[in-house]
């Protein structure tokens, strides 16, 4: 049976006001995102049925080189029912337009959690020397209508992408989160470790101050972040991409994006960005000096945004990506000891999926970004 969604282009505007509706969108689904990713082409599609607007995504087009085609990528969205009975009609909808557009594949990333692992499950997990990740570990809570819609996609000829390779823009599949609704401060610092109470009590004796900075403060923000990128092995970002950052996504809404600054006796020792669409927010980058780690400074800032976001109405504070590492001999595996200690819990998303429109220019497109690394 034809579905009777439509897809087309939606002005910003619209784009934003569906969004303000909406207790979730991924900031990477934010029409400002498409600014941020200046090498991309964004587009703002929205779905109807009828005249009402039931869903939204952000779609960025990527080149292939020296063709007029691309790929068609939806980063953490779209915005759809994806429990529904119209999902089939939507997606086939998107592929449809996405095709007239030149897309030669699509790559998108269900906002669907089908699986959450409670941290007194993780951390019982870490002392099993069994158990190598988390997908070996069984789940607290398992949506088993989320879990179908990947039956549903195969069935639509979309493919699971591999969650330990893959596109360089992709997003993790495995995050920890916060849950904030209905708690106090006091319950959440009881959720906490031993460790991470201690290390938050440490940073006030200490007299670490955390405070909201401006974008004339990101200059600062980006030294401590090169000096972290530099001790952690990985490639810093330049400070343009987090001006460029600053401006769209706070042009868009002044409270989508904020910069904490953590000082002790007037040294910068730490520096984040959070990010917050509705009730969700993210901490999103961080950084810290090696010098004065004892005053315990990214324990503080976390604490400090947690707060914020939980008096700014969100319902989930969002780590980010998670490697599902349980392994005690890989190097990954402190990022998830560090998280668990928040008292959170993981979750695992769908992950990202494509959908080939041109199987030879998409076979070629991705043996183009295997080559690229």
């Amino acid at each position: 049976m034809k579905s009777s969604l439509q897809v087309r282009a939606i002005p910003t505007d619209d784009h934003l006001a569906f969004i303000a509706s909406r207790r979730s969108v991924s900031f990477l689904q934010t029409p400002a995102w498409a600014t941020v990713k200046s090498e991309w082409r964004g587009e703002s599609l929205g779905w109807f049925a009828g005249g009402e607007l039931v869903g939204a995504g952000l779609v960025l087009y990527r080149q292939l080189p020296k063709l007029k085609r691309y790929l068609a990528y939806l980063p953490e969205g779209p915005d759809l029912d994806w429990t529904g009975d119209e999902l089939d009609g939507a997606l086939s909808a998107l592929a449809a337009h996405l095709k007239s557009q030149g897309a030669f594949g699509i790559r998108m990333g269900p906002p669907v959690v089908t699986r959450r692992w409670s941290a007194a499950t993780i951390k019982a997990a870490l002392a099993d020397p069994v158990l190598a990740q988390l997908s070996d570990v069984p789940a607290d809570e398992q949506d088993t209508e989320a879990l179908a819609i990947a039956d549903r996609l195969r069935s639509l000829g979309w493919r699971e992408l591999s969650t330990d390779g893959g596109f360089a823009a992709g997003q993790p599949k495995y995050n920890f989160q916060i849950p904030l609704a209905g708690r106090t401060e006091e319950d959440l610092l009881a959720g906490m470790n031993q460790q991470w109470r201690r290390n938050i009590r440490k940073a006030a004796k200490a007299g670490v101050e955390v405070t909201r900075g401006g974008r004339e403060d990101l200059a600062a923000f980006h030294t401590v972040y090169a000096e972290t990128a530099e001790r952690d092995h990985f490639t810093p970002r330049p400070l343009s991409y987090f001006e460029t950052m600053w401006d769209a996504l706070t042009g868009e809404d002044p409270d989508r994006l904020s910069l904490y600054l953590a000082h002790h006796e007037g040294d910068l020792v730490a520096a984040t960005t959070l990010v917050q669409v509705g009730e969700h927010a993210w901490y999103s980058y961080g950084a810290s000096t090696s010098a004065k780690r004892d005053v315990r400074g990214s324990n503080a800032i976390q604490w400090q945004m947690i707060r914020d976001a939980m008096a700014r109405g969100a319902t989930v504070y969002d780590l980010r990506g998670i490697t599902e590492t349980l392994d005690e001999d890989d190097p990954h595996v402190g990022l998830i000891r560090f998280k668990v200690g928040t008292g959170g819990e993981a979750t695992e998303y769908l992950g990202e999926w494509d959908l080939p429109l041109n199987r030879a220019l998409y076979a070629g497109f991705t043996a183009y970004l295997r080559r690229r690394g």
